[in-house]
C-alpha cells in the first residue's frame, strides 16, 4: 500500500509527520510527506493531518482521482476529520487496512458562464459591499428544474451539501442531512423575511441563479473565490459527477461524532 501523508505546514510540525511515515514502515507499507495536492495521483490512499479546511482541499484534489482519503483534527472542531491528534497512529492503521468501510460523500459541480468547479461543502453565492451601493441587500432569483422557486432578499445564499449542512443549515435554525442523504440544502444568509428557512431538494435537480441589480454576486466554492456573478452572467449549481471517499473506522457512527464535536 503506497500511501501519501498529506499535511498543512502551519498547523503540524513535520517532525510529527514524519513519524507517521516511519509508523507505516514499521507496519509493512510505504509512506511519502507532500504538502501539493498535485502531488495525489502517486498514492493509492492518503492521510489528512490538518483542520477540515486542509481536508477540504485534499478532498477536492482526490475525488477527481478516486482515491480515499481519511483526516487526522489538527484544527478547532474537525468535523471533516475521522481522528484527534492524539489518535493519528490508528489513521496508519486504517489506511493499511485494504477491507475498511469508504464512505463516499456526494459533491456539488457550479458552472458559471459555462467554467465548472467541484465543491465538497457549499457553494456561495454572497452580495459585495461598494462605495457605491452603500450597504443593498441582494435580490437572488432562483429556478430549480425550470420551475421558478422564488426571490430571495438577503445578504446572499448558501447550497450545502450533505456534508456541508452540518455548519450551514444548523447555524440557520434549519436541520442537518447525514453524509449519505440524497439531497441538498438551499439556505439564505441574514435573509430580509425571517420566513426564509433552509429549503432541502433533491440531487437530481439543477439549480440556476439570477440577480438584476447592484453590484455583482461573490461566488464561493468550500470557502475559495470563484468569481463574479452579474445580471447577464449564467450560474447554475447541480449534483457533481465526482464523490469524495473517505475511509471510516465506524461507518455509521456520523451522529455520534457530530454530537462530540458540537459538546
Amino acid at each position: 500500500m503506497n500511501l501519501g501523508i498529506y499535511y498543512n505546514g502551519e498547523q503540524v510540525e513535520i517532525a510529527v509527520a514524519k513519524r507517521l511515515a516511519e509508523r507505516a514502515a514499521a507496519s509493512g507499507g510505504k509512506a511519502r510527506l507532500c504538502t501539493r495536492t498535485e502531488d495525489f495521483a502517486q498514492f493509492d490512499r492518503i492521510i489528512v493531518l490538518g483542520g477540515d479546511g486542509t481536508v477540504l482541499r485534499a478532498a477536492r484534489e482526490s475525488s477527481r482521482l478516486g482515491i480515499p482519503i481519511v483526516g487526522v483534527n489538527f484544527g478547532r472542531l474537525g468535523f471533516l476529520t475521522e481522528f484527534e491528534r492524539a489518535d493519528a497512529e490508528k489513521a496508519i492503521s486504517l489506511a493499511l487496512d485494504e477491507g475498511c468501510p469508504v464512505l463516499g460523500r456526494t459533491m456539488l459541480e457550479a458552472t458559471l458562464n459555462g467554467v465548472s468547479s467541484h465543491c465538497l461543502n457549499e457553494i456561495s453565492l454572497m452580495r459585495a459591499v461598494s462605495e457605491r451601493d452603500g450597504n443593498r441587500i441582494a435580490k437572488i432569483s432562483v429556478t430549480i428544474d425550470g420551475s421558478r422557486a422564488g426571490e430571495f432578499a438577503a445578504d446572499g445564499l448558501i447550497v450545502a451539501t450533505p456534508t456541508g449542512s452540518t455548519a450551514y443549515s444548523l447555524s440557520a435554525g434549519g436541520c442537518i442531512l447525514t453524509p449519505d442523504c440524497a439531497s441538498f440544502l438551499l439556505t439564505p444568509v441574514c435573509a430580509f423575511s425571517m420566513r426564509s428557512r433552509p429549503i432541502a431538494y433533491s440531487d437530481g435537480s439543477v439549480l440556476e441563479f439570477s440577480h438584476g441589480e447592484g453590484s455583482p454576486l461573490l461566488l464561493y466554492g468550500d470557502g475559495i473565490f470563484l468569481g463574479k456573478v452579474g445580471k447577464n452572467d449564467k450560474f447554475t449549481v447541480k449534483k457533481s459527477a465526482r464523490c469524495a471517499l473517505f475511509l471510516t473506522a465506524e461507518k455509521g457512527g456520523f451522529f455520534r461524532r457530530y454530537t462530540e464535536k458540537i459538546n
